[in-house]
């Protein structure tokens, strides 16, 4: 081997120490050309091997440190896992990151986010037990846990689905990062490659540096984004309540206005009737009398609604379920609604179809049909045919009304099932309407867990129909 020269020797441990001053400064950006048959050459490699793995250190600390200021910034737990995903590539190697939380009750570990460039197979939402997972080492040592070949990992631990839906992504190496905050363990962050023992050579405890701070910042966005559903959910019962208000203050007006021309009516009557100058002929007094008891109804029916609205939206509606015959059900319905509609000329007819058992709360449901017909025979013109019917779907039992009215306009659609809902169509016979019918019957099947809807042409005839599931989801 040839002798340097003493010059060449010295130049040599300059450079060296420039590259060490620069270093200690805090200046990664070494550049050194390792010499081929220089003595000092292994200090050369040392050196540019120091420097680039300060430079690594120092571009996560970077990262983390934005991330750490994104918290502050008041980002979300999904917006802080995003920006892992998308600043910690040029400094871990990965395909996937996947994000669990473990369940407050310590014992189960739930996918709670997750990212990959590959088609995912294990999604947000997987729940494994920690107990009898792997897992539960990697928290019990606090360090984090590589695993060079999934796949050969996986033929040793068949059971393990994790693995085994991660393997299906197409992932061959994994690093999992044990998220500890305050000693008390908050989940997991796993990166995972497409390259089978991509990370055997890494430094753990660099992992350790980045999983200690990544899990008071994962853990600060936990409760961030618990405080924004926590804040959501308040704007949402406050604007609840807004509408509740909104709708009494409603009700108190439409209250004060339709029962004061029938509690008008019925003083006036009662006034004519008492007073003993008035001479007044048999046919007259059964008219003022006969007038009572339409004014009466009127009312009744207003504060019925009223009241109905009122408990279904203070939640006390309860539902009092019996198993009954649907067709012997709406043959009485059917007969009842038939003698109202005889001053009209409207007939009703009940269509054929097989008899059906179903669970339901009758007296609701039944409030749900009469006004559905009533609605028919109000709308509709006199002489004109109301069919009520039934049928077996595959989600329950559909029950509908038909009629011969004018339809239902796309403008009313909008408003149909909505409190105090007031269609361009007009009752044929000089009904009175409140508005508050449909909104009564769309809350009843829903409180079933059924549907309701309208099937209807612009110009003539409109069916009302709803569904009472078969099986019932209250």
């Amino acid at each position: 081997m040839a002798r340097q020269s003493p010059g060449s020797n010295n130049e040599s441990i300059t450079e060296l120490l420039q590259a060490i001053e620069q270093l200690q400064a805090g200046h990664y950006d070494v550049s050194l050309t390792t010499p081929e048959s220089e003595p000092h050459a292994p200090l050369y490699s040392a050196i540019t091997t120091l420097a680039n793995t300060l430079h690594t250190r120092q571009l996560q600390r970077e990262r983390l440190n934005e991330i750490t200021a994104s918290i502050n910034a008041g980002l979300l737990l999904e917006d802080i896992l995003e920006m892992v995903y998308e600043h910690f590539k040029d400094v871990i190697p990965y395909n996937r990151i996947g994000f669990s939380l473990i369940d407050s009750n310590g014992k189960t570990v739930r996918a709670y986010w997750t990212k990959s460039d590959r088609p995912l197979h294990l999604s947000v939402g997987f729940t494994d037990k920690l107990a009898s997972s792997s897992l539960k080492t990697v928290l019990e040592t606090g360090k984090p846990r590589i695993i060079g070949d999934l796949e050969e990992y996986l033929r040793k631990k068949p059971t393990s689905i994790s693995t085994g839906l991660v393997v299906k992504e197409g992932m061959r190496s994994s690093l999992t990062c044990p998220l500890i905050n305050n000693g008390e363990p908050v989940g997991f962050l796993f990166f995972s490659s497409v390259e089978p023992h991509m990370y055997s050579h890494v430094h753990v405890d660099i992992f350790m540096e980045i999983a200690e701070q990544l899990s008071v910042i994962l853990e600060k966005g936990r409760l961030v984004s618990q405080l924004a559903a926590q804040k959501e959910e308040i704007e949402r019962t406050n604007a609840e309540l807004v509408r509740v208000n909104e709708l009494k203050s409603t009700f108190l007006g439409i209250a004060t206005h339709d029962l004061r021309g029938p509690i008008g009516n019925i003083r006036m009557i009662a006034d004519l009737l008492s007073d003993a100058e008035i001479r007044l002929t048999a046919e007259e007094r059964t008219s003022l009398m006969r007038d009572i008891g339409v004014q009466s109804t009127h009312m009744l029916s207003l504060l019925n609604d009223l009241l109905d609205v009122t408990r279904i939206e203070s939640g006390k509606l309860e539902l009092r379920f019996e198993t009954f015959s649907l067709h012997s059900f709406l043959t009485q319905l059917a007969n009842r609604h038939a003698m109202m509609a005889t001053p009209k000329g409207t007939k009703i007819v009940l269509e054929d179809f097989p008899d059906m058992k179903m669970s339901a709360d009758p007296v609701r449901v039944r409030q749900v049909i009469d006004n559905l017909v009533s609605n028919a025979i109000k709308y509709s013109p006199p002489g004109s045919t109301v069919r009520i019917g039934a049928e077996k779907v595959p989600n329950g039992y559909r029950i509908k009304v038909s009629d011969e009215g004018p339809g239902i306009t796309d403008e009313d659609r909008k408003n149909l099932f909505k409190d105090f809902a007031k269609l361009s169509a007009k009752p044929t016979g000089g009904e009175k309407s409140v508005g508050l019918g449909l909104a009564i019957s769309r809350r009843i099947v829903e409180a079933h867990g059924g549907t309701i809807g309208v099937d209807s042409n612009a110009d003539k005839s409109s069916t009302f129909w709803f569904v009472i599931p078969a099986v019932n989801k209250r």
